[in-house]
């Protein structure tokens, strides 16, 4: 997003995460009871110090008026002066270039006024002056960071019905044209909106895709990439995918390290110790709740892990003590009772407890019979449908 006065780049070529999507991720830790007031002490000179290097006016007036910033009337007036200034040296390109140089220059002096609007935290007028710059655009690769400046404005503000449309518009794109590069980032960007609007399935699918073509470090490092991807397949794969695209991927071994208790919540996971599984599931639970993609699915992502967990352990079995399974699990009989009891209610496993022999029982849903009694009701429905009809035709 960052693009200055000049051209910009919409790719984290040089390995840097995009500035404002860091500024993004510093707002979101202020807002969150679960950071300690001495690291928000820090955090808040580091967004003070960021809006004012780009001269965020409009960002800081509305952190002022919410008190995360001190008011500073004087510091306000000084960046509208030097936006200005700047937007009417920026016009006076557009102009100059409209009067005196080719097409190609004019398009860049657009582009360099939408930069500017968009380094400034000006959301509207850069995605109006984008469209502008759009309307002089021919190039298809061209087109598409356009594309990619706009979703960074939506992941900027969380706008998940402009980065929805800019999506759509990328591929629509595509179908015209576009190289393999800009595709493979787009589906970064697909997955990450995929994951932050809770479709995991899918997210997990797009990610998967990318781990071998990764280039958007704009975004996020990819450390953090390969962290999304085991978080969103555990909860999506089978056992036998997990392994085969997760738990034995070079890439993700290349860099699972990295990420404290990662390796050790996939590992223990896939190999069934569940005590270890427990503990590094704590330990990262720190992680998900700090990331500003993740904290507003933080229950259902902990419940959705638990209940492919349980599910797993229960699948050995016909039946168990209640004793043997809070063992496995390093944890009391009683918490595993009201941990299964409310999965239980809710259908998310398929057993049920006998409090007094302290024995779980599963009971797990016959697929064949199941569908055999759907293409019984599906028949039916047939017949149904052509007796009706026959009538119709007899009259």
């Amino acid at each position: 997003m960052d693009g200055g006065g000049g051209g910009g780049s919409t790719s984290g070529e040089d390995g840097k995460q995009e500035k404002h999507l860091v500024l993004a991720n510093k707002l979101f830790l202020l807002s969150q009871p679960d950071v300690d007031d001495l690291s928000k002490v820090a955090i808040r000179a580091d967004v003070l110090s960021a809006v004012k290097s780009d001269d965020m006016a409009a960002l800081f007036e509305a952190l002022a008026a919410t008190g995360v910033l001190e008011p500073d009337a004087a510091l306000l007036a000084e960046m509208r002066a030097r936006i200005d200034e700047e937007i009417r040296k920026l016009d006076e390109k557009i102009a100059d270039a409209e009067e005196n140089l080719g097409e190609s220059e004019v398009r860049e002096a657009h582009l360099a006024k939408s930069l500017y609007f968009v380094r400034v935290g000006e959301k509207e007028k850069a995605l109006e002056q984008l469209k502008v710059t759009e309307g002089k655009t021919v190039a298809i690769g061209q087109k598409m960071d356009l594309v990619f400046y706009t979703l960074q404005i939506g992941l900027f503000y969380m706008d998940f019905d402009l980065i929805s449309k800019s999506i759509d518009k990328a591929k629509k794109l595509f179908e015209e044209g576009g190289d393999w590069e800009r595709k493979n980032r787009l589906k970064v960007y697909e997955g990450l909106y995929c994951m932050a609007t809770r479709n995991f399935k899918k997210a997990t699918s797009l990610f998967l895709d990318s781990i071998s073509t990764f280039t958007t470090y704009e975004l996020f490092p990819y450390d953090t990439f390969i962290f999304y991807t085991v978080l969103t397949s555990i909860i999506s794969l089978d056992r036998v995918s997990l392994k085969q695209k997760v738990v034995d991927a070079p890439e993700i071994l290349a860099v699972i390290g990295k990420v404290p208790h990662l390796s050790e919540f996939l590992n223990s996971l896939y190999n069934c110790q569940y005590k270890s599984f427990f503990v590094a599931f704590s330990g990262l639970t720190e992680q998900i709740k700090l990331d500003r993609y993740l904290q507003p699915h933080f229950r259902y992502y902990m419940r959705e892990v638990r209940t492919v967990v349980y599910s797993q352990f229960l699948e050995s079995y016909k039946s168990v003590t209640m004793e043997a399974m809070a063992s496995a699990f390093g944890v009391t009989v009683d918490f595993i009772d009201q941990e299964l009891s409310r999965f239980i209610a809710a259908g998310k496993l398929h057993c049920k407890i006998d409090k007094v022999a302290g024995v779980l029982e599963t009971n797990r849903p016959d697929e064949r019979n199941a569908f055999y009694q759907s293409t019984i009701k599906q028949g039916d429905f047939l017949l149904n449908r052509i007796q009706k009809l026959s009538r119709v035709i007899d009259l």
